[in-house]
């Protein structure tokens, strides 16, 4: 009986003890489930992250390859009668202007054709024979009439808001410089071009089959903000074939006289005393128009086979000019296009046929934006407002119509984005981003490439400089440093991460590229000759005495190298001087620019190398030097056991075991460099040219990224293709990672049996 009363006691405490194990059992597994949970969620909205910043990147991309829109207003009937010679709109496109034959200038709305005002010209009974634009951001005009004699006229819009904050638009024509008619030519041209710039005006018109009359006028203005022209000789230049059509550039530099029948252009220069006849080209075909491109630089030629060619005036090897065929874009069929009309700000051409339709191309992407009819007759006319939102469309048959246009970003293509383009102004086709300039008819030059290619520059001198150095130095010191030693340096290196990479970019910008450059031969001699004496140190080492070597403790060897590397440095760069004037001429940058026709800028790749190997060596050596420590030491005892050298099981068994973590470790290295931005925007000058020279500069995404973003208009061209140039390091990056796990997990299954 007490036997009994004694055990109850027992399994009670038996109980509680498999109760309280048991509750344990279940708060670990709470907490194993909880962790789990926590885990996985943190990981999906890791993933979840990136994927909205991948989407939000795209949703900023995308609107550059969106095309165009045309929308139709309401059909109307241009007011008052006769023929229309020339037709306008005001900035905001709701006013338009058009010239009668017989002089008479006309404004009306533009949603419902109801006229808003008129005014005639002083035409003395003659009648229009020629329009041109003087200036279209002045909307100033020349007409020519059937005398001759040419009337300057400009276009006045007055704003002003009512009460209730509408627009009000009043409309009049003004003379600046009188209205009495210029006297030009005796019998009246055929084609006109005007110009006005540095303080004169050239007036230039077909004056007889073969014959182009010129004169020139000072421009000269009063205290009271008056202007009066004072006129020069006239003079007459004689051309091989019959002359059809002029344009002067906006400069008054070059005038270019065209024949329709024959598609012959001809280029002559009018910075002399006297025109100068530069060059002659064929298009390939009859003209059936010829018009300026945004700026006044190139101009571009409806060819009768459907082509639209565009030139400009280029510089061959010796030096002379010639007009450069610079490429050319299929519009239409043969024998359909019947004008052009091109974007006052920008390099948007609108093309018209013979069936009413029209497409829109763009001269520096070379390619198609939109196509579609606007009328049902042939098209004689297309016109831009100054904004490019509003295209006027005018039928041969007097019809009209009003289009309200979207196309923001014409200039994107994939050629225009990673192909070379034959920029204005250039010899050559290049590729060249250069994304703003002071003049609003700056041609932009979008091209990603040299971004591109500089990112991948940087990257590379960069990991050329970390990779030796962070693999090399982990591999030491973790199979051959002592552990009290490996305990000082390890913490040491990896601190070195911490420094925030604007510091290493400004040591990089401020003293490193100077001194880099005035001691180059130095720099040099040091790369050479430091990683030759560090082997040689340890040959001679072990040609000590033993009783010499054994004095240092083992894996402290590298202690010694201190003083080693610091001699050999002080000496480099103590020798470099007398070698520098010896064998340079004492001066090496000025030496190789003359002999091997190599550049040096101060700011260049060898800089980036070094500033941005500094801030990528910590990552590569602490990750490959875990990988390294972390192999398992029954395999390098045993390989030591069976007779190996110490370098042989590194090379065998240390290093296969450890390669999955030592390829991780420079691929994050490498993501690391791609990724970098304060360094290369402050040591690299910023300059996108396509030269793999380590003495050259660079810019990359990043750093283009960094310094364009904050001056760039939100919704832009220029804004979109930063963010482009942000989701392709995104791609990359995820790519270049893919590929990278790919590569480590088969590396991991290969050596996993050793």
């Amino acid at each position: 009986m007490s036997d009994a009363v004694d055990a109850g006691p027992v399994a009670s405490s038996e109980r509680s003890i498999v109760g309280g194990k048991s509750a344990q059992m279940r708060t670990r597994y709470l907490r194993d489930s909880v962790a789990r949970w926590v885990v996985w969620g943190g990981g999906l909205g890791v993933i979840g992250a990136l994927m909205l910043i991948f989407f939000y990147l795209v949703s900023e991309v995308m609107p550059l390859f969106g095309g165009a829109t045309v929308t139709p207003r309401a059909p109307m009937t241009l007011p008052g009668g006769g023929t229309t010679v020339y037709l306008a709109a005001e900035e905001q496109g709701e006013v338009g202007f058009r010239l009668t034959e017989a002089g008479a200038g006309q404004f009306f709305n533009l949603d419902n054709g109801e006229p808003l005002a008129s005014q005639a010209l002083p035409m003395a009974g003659a009648r229009v024979s020629a329009v041109t634009d003087v200036n279209r951001e002045d909307a100033l005009l020349a007409v020519q009439r059937t005398d001759g004699d040419v009337v300057l006229v400009q276009q006045k819009y007055a704003v002003r808001f009512d009460p209730q904050q509408r627009r009000m638009i009043t409309p009049s024509l003004a003379f600046p410089y009188g209205e009495a008619p210029l006297a030009f030519t005796a019998t009246g041209g055929r084609s006109l071009a005007v110009r006005m710039a540095n303080g004169q005006m050239v007036l230039a018109a077909v004056d007889g089959s073969a014959s182009v009359a010129l004169r020139r006028y000072s421009v000269q203005s009063s205290l009271f903000g008056d202007s009066t022209l004072a006129a020069q000789p006239l003079t007459s230049v004689t051309l091989p074939f019959a002359a059809d059509r002029v344009l002067l550039d906006p400069l008054i530099g070059w005038l270019y006289v065209a024949n329709d029948a024959t598609g012959r252009i001809a280029l002559l220069s009018l910075r002399g005393a006297e025109p100068t006849l530069v060059d002659t080209v064929e298009v390939g075909g009859a003209l059936r128009d010829l018009s300026h491109l945004a700026g006044g630089i190139s101009v571009v030629a409806a060819q009768a086979d459907g082509n639209i060619s565009q030139w400009f005036p280029a510089r061959r090897d010796d030096g002379r000019y010639y007009l450069a065929r610079v490429r050319d874009i299929k519009a239409f069929g043969n024998d359909r296009i019947t004008t052009l009309g091109v974007e006052m700000r920008r390099r948007t051409i609108a093309v018209g046929d013979s069936a009413g339709e029209a497409v829109f191309l763009h001269g520096t992407a070379g390619d198609e934006v939109w196509s579609g009819k606007l009328l049902d007759a042939p098209i004689e006319a297309l016109v831009f407002n100054s904004r490019a939102n509003f295209l006027m469309a005018l039928g041969a048959d007097g019809s009209f119509q009003g289009f309200d246009v979207h196309n923001e970003h014409p200039e994107v293509s994939f050629s225009a984005l990673w192909q070379k383009v034959w920029y204005e102004g250039y010899d050559e086709p290049r590729w060249l981003w250069q994304s703003s300039a002071a003049s609003s008819d700056f041609e932009p030059k979008f091209s990603l490439t040299p971004l591109a290619f500089g990112t991948l520059k940087a990257a590379f001198y960069a990991m050329l400089f970390a990779i030796p150095m962070a693999i090399l130095g982990a591999i030491y010191t973790a199979n051959f440093m002592s552990s009290e030693m490996r305990q000082a340096v390890k913490p040491t290196i990896e601190l070195m991460e911490a420094l925030p990479t604007v510091i290493l970019g400004f040591l990089a910008g401020l003293w490193l590229a100077p001194f880099v450059e005035s001691n180059l031969p130095g720099v040099f001699l040091t790369l050479v000759l430091l990683p030759l004496s560090i082997p040689l140190f340890g040959y001679l080492w072990m040609r000590m005495p033993r009783s010499i070597r054994l004095r240092v403790p083992p894996g402290w060897e590298a202690g010694l190298l201190i003083p080693v590397v610091s001699v050999i440095v002080w000496l480099c760069f103590v020798v470099a001087k007398p070698i520098e004037a010896l064998a340079f001429g004492g001066n090496m940058q000025s030496w190789m620019d003359h002999t091997l026709g190599i550049g040096y800028d101060q700011r260049n790749a060898l800089v980036v190398g070094i500033a941005m190997g500094v801030a990528v060596i910590p990552t590569i050596y602490s990750i490959t030097e875990d990988a390294i420590f972390s192999v398992p030491k029954q395999l390098s005892l045993g390989s030591l056991a069976l007779g190996a050298t110490p370098w042989q099981t590194l090379i065998g068994v240390v290093l296969p075991t450890a390669s999955p973590g030592i390829f991780s470790a420079v691929m994050i290295g490498t993501g690391r460099a791609v990724g970098e931005t304060m360094i290369v925007l402050m040591a690299t000058g910023n300059t996108a040219v396509m030269d793999f020279s380590m003495f050259e500069g660079l810019r990359t995404m990043s750093a283009n990224i960094a310094v364009e973003m904050p001056e760039s208009e939100v919704g832009s061209t220029h804004f979109r293709l930063l963010f482009l140039a942000g989701l392709a390091l995104f791609l990359f990056t995820f790519l270049f990672n893919t590929l990278a796990e790919i590569v480590r997990q088969r590396l991991r299954q290969k050596y996993a049996s050793i």
